[in-house]
């Protein structure tokens, strides 16, 4: 076994060639890393090739860490907000390393505010990186799947996305608006299953239960977060490998980790 509990003989992403964005920090790094530890050879994708003075993390040191463990690794430096930038992701992963079968949409601009005060700079960046984005690649990546006969596509959502009962309503209303572009996304990932359903591409979303406090999460919100409301970050990884190698009729879905997972283990075998 490994440090997180994997069999070092379990190797069932051999031979899959994977994108995972937002892979410097947090879930992004940690589903790189269980990636590579099952055998996948990965695209790392985020802007910060070195760490920063604000939050732990870098492109590097996920790098250093997948190599370290005799994994094998493309490191891409790129700017998601940017359409030109991102759209290297794709024909780079190939040319490094000769294909792609399974794409994680993990980056997010998690900008947080009251919708009242939710500037157009805002709207345009949390557009850009938590629906753009995901649907570029989602496009890129789908005729290479098709040509390849099957594929993966998980793109990581949040409870945020849903109505906030009520009323009375909580007052935490700053999360609206970063909800709104992962309900987008949600809406959107069904849409692409349905396209591709034919194709044997599945395409789903996940999302956390709880909170998982990444690094990023631990700067942003960690003082608001209540009692019971943090995951292990061991849950979502093992949510989105669940979904990477998913058999074709699960697909066009949004599913819950922990509820995901609690499903799986109760699942006949065989």
């Amino acid at each position: 076994m490994n440090d997180n509990g994997r069999s070092r003989d379990d190797r069932r992403f051999a031979r899959r060639r994977a994108i995972v964005t937002g892979a410097s920090r947090g879930i992004g790094a940690a589903v790189a890393v269980a990636l590579a530890e099952l055998g996948a050879d990965v695209a790392i994708v985020a802007r910060s090739v070195e760490e920063t003075p604000k939050i732990p993390g870098s492109l590097t040191a996920t790098a250093t860490t997948i190599e370290d463990a005799g994994g094998r690794c493309a490191l891409l430096a790129v700017d998601l907000t940017d359409p030109e930038d991102r759209a290297r992701i794709v024909p780079e992963t190939v040319a490094a390393l000769g294909g792609v079968d399974t794409l994680i949409n993990n980056a997010a601009a998690a900008l947080y505010a009251p919708p009242s005060e939710y500037s157009v700079k805002r709207r345009r960046i949390s557009m850009e990186v938590n629906f753009h984005a995901p649907l570029d690649l989602m496009q890129a990546v789908i005729p290479i799947m098709r040509a390849q006969g099957e594929g993966w596509i998980v793109n990581l959502s949040s409870a945020a996305a849903r109505p906030t009962p009520g009323p009375p309503y909580d007052l935490r209303v700053e999360i609206g608006m970063y909800g709104a572009s992962k309900a987008a996304l949600n809406r959107a990932t069904n849409a692409f299953a349905v396209d591709v359903f034919a194709d044997r591409i599945r395409v789903n979303t996940v999302e956390p239960r709880s909170a998982v406090l990444s690094e990023g999460a631990a700067a942003l919100v960690s003082d608001q977060l209540r009692d019971g409301e943090i995951e292990p970050m061991e849950t979502m990884v093992d949510a989105v490998l669940a979904l990477c190698d998913c058999p074709v009729d699960r697909t066009g879905r949004n599913f819950v980790s922990l509820d995901l997972l609690a499903d799986l283990d109760a699942a006949p075998s065989g």
